[in-house]
């Protein structure tokens, strides 16, 4: 690896085997957040021995503040509210079956709208967030928030829902985050997971056309299918309980988990 603003995963980061191949390239230069300090290509590695698909390495702090130094406008606390609280309403409406208030707490909440329709429906809402200005932005619609990441996060309460909307893939080694989110989660309490699908027919036809956008997505570290996504929660003690298909984002799925252990 010859990339100095990455550090190489010298093993999958889910099953540590050092047997993985070269799976594809992706161009990441149109990227809205890249900067020409990044190269523009990432390259993606195929493990041989559990099929995870994950990047050659990950950023650096030095690359990680270069990109944290701005913020996209999808991703600021209180953007398109009107739009995204329908948004953040169907995802709530799809916990409340196997939780029914509590502490909410959103992981990289970006645009708030989950934890403003958690609210709404009676949880106490809690965000965190990488981007100080982001978190200084949700405080001031009174909700509780942190300028920091899961693994570092401790509350004076537990957690009854634990919402990683598109964030495991952004975590260079999301066993951790989720060790994290299940030390905060209190007894049946469910995480709520959505991200990128690799295993759909959505998926093949991005790759058969060259317009998967997921190869050169600048801050993703991993690609996951829906099995390998159910067998790494039950091996950090979550048990899954409802797959669906997510509207935040392309060929994107949603599962919800719940503490099992």
């Amino acid at each position: 690896m010859n990339d100095p603003m990455r550090i190489a995963f010298t093993a999958c980061p889910l099953c540590e085997s050092t047997a993985f191949t070269h799976e594809t390239t992706g161009d990441c230069s149109r990227h809205v957040l890249y900067k020409r300090e990044l190269s523009p290509l990432i390259k993606w590695n195929r493990c041989t021995s559990c099929g995870h698909v994950f990047t050659e390495g990950y950023f650096t702090p030095e690359a990680s503040a270069l990109i944290f130094r701005e913020t996209k406008i999808d991703q600021r606390a209180g953007h398109d509210i009107e739009r995204q609280r329908h948004v953040g309403a169907e995802m709530v409406e799809n916990v409340l079956p196997f939780v029914k208030g509590g502490t909410w707490l959103d992981v990289g909440f970006g645009s708030g709208a989950l934890l403003f329709a958690a609210q709404e429906y009676g949880f106490t809402p809690v965000g965190t967030d990488l981007r100080a200005d982001n978190v200084a932005a949700l405080k001031k619609f009174g909700i509780e928030a942190h300028a920091c990441d899961l693994e570092g996060l401790t509350l004076d309460r537990p957690c009854h829902v634990i919402s990683l909307a598109d964030v495991l893939e952004h975590m260079p080694f999301p066993k951790t985050g989720l060790k994290a989110a299940h030390r905060l989660l209190a007894d049946d309490g469910v995480v709520l997971i959505s991200m990128p699908n690799s295993e759909t027919a959505l998926w093949r036809v991005f790759n058969e056309s060259g317009t998967n956008p997921y190869w050169g997505e600048l801050e993703h570290f991993h690609n996951f299918g829906r099995s390998r996504l159910y067998d790494l929660l039950r091996e950090m003690g979550f048990e899954p309980l409802k797959y669906g298909v997510s509207k935040r984002y392309r060929a994107c799925m949603e599962v919800i988990a719940r503490k099992a252990r």
